[in-house]
C-alpha cells in the first residue's frame, strides 16, 4: 500500500490539503510506470514530502549535490534502482522509497512566472520527484523526453495541463 506523508517545515498556503495532493501526485506518477504494483503491495510503501523554504533546500542542495543555491525540488531515493522490481514481493512491513523536498519561495516564483497556481506547480514537482525516487532521470534528451511524457500524463490524470507548454 502506498502512503505519502507530508511535513510542512514552514507555512505553505493553507487552502489546500497538501497531504492529499501529494498522495494523488505520487500515485498518479507511480501508476504510469512498471512500479505501479507498489501502490497495492503488501508492505507499506512510503514517500515523505517535506514542504519547506529556499534556505533549507539550498543547504540540502549544497550538502548533497555540491550546488550552493536553492532549487524547486530535491529527491532523495532510499532504494537502489536494481532492487525496485522486487519490492512488491517483499515481506518487509514498510519500505521507504525516499524523500521529496520542495522550496516554497522558488516554487511560488516559478508558478507566478508560468501564470499557474502554486498548487499545480507543486503537484508537478511531486510527480517529478516521485519519478526520480523510482529511477527516472533527465540526464540526456531521450530520458528527459520519456520522463516529461510521464509527467504530462500523470498531471493530465489529475486535471492539470502540460507544464512544458506544447503537446507531448
Amino acid at each position: 500500500m502506498l502512503s505519502v506523508e507530508t511535513c510542512a517545515a514552514v507555512p505553505w498556503p493553507e487552502n489546500l490539503d497538501w497531504e492529499a495532493r501529494a498522495a494523488e501526485a505520487a500515485a498518479a506518477a507511480l501508476a504510469l510506470t512498471p512500479y505501479a504494483p507498489l501502490a497495492d503491495a503488501a508492505p507499506l510503501v512510503e514517500i515523505a514530502v517535506r514542504l519547506t523554504d529556499d534556505a533549507e533546500v539550498q543547504a540540502l542542495n549544497r550538502d548533497f549535490r555540491g550546488k550552493d543555491k536553492p532549487t524547486n525540488v530535491l529527491s532523495f531515493p532510499q532504494v537502489q534502482a536494481d532492487l525496485l522490481p522486487s519490492l512488491s514481493n517483499s515481506d518487509d512491513g514498510e519500505i521507504l522509497l525516499g524523500d521529496i523536498v520542495l522550496a516554497r519561495e522558488t516554487c511560488a516564483r516559478e508558478a507566478e512566472e508560468k501564470g499557474i497556481p502554486l498548487a499545480d506547480h507543486a503537484t508537478h514537482l511531486i510527480v517529478h520527484g516521485t519519478l526520480h525516487l523510482i529511477g527516472y532521470d533527465h540526464m540526456d534528451d531521450v530520458s528527459a523526453t520519456a520522463m516529461e511524457a510521464l509527467e504530462v500524463k500523470a498531471l493530465a490524470s489529475l486535471g492539470i495541463g502540460n507544464p512544458y507548454g506544447g503537446e507531448q
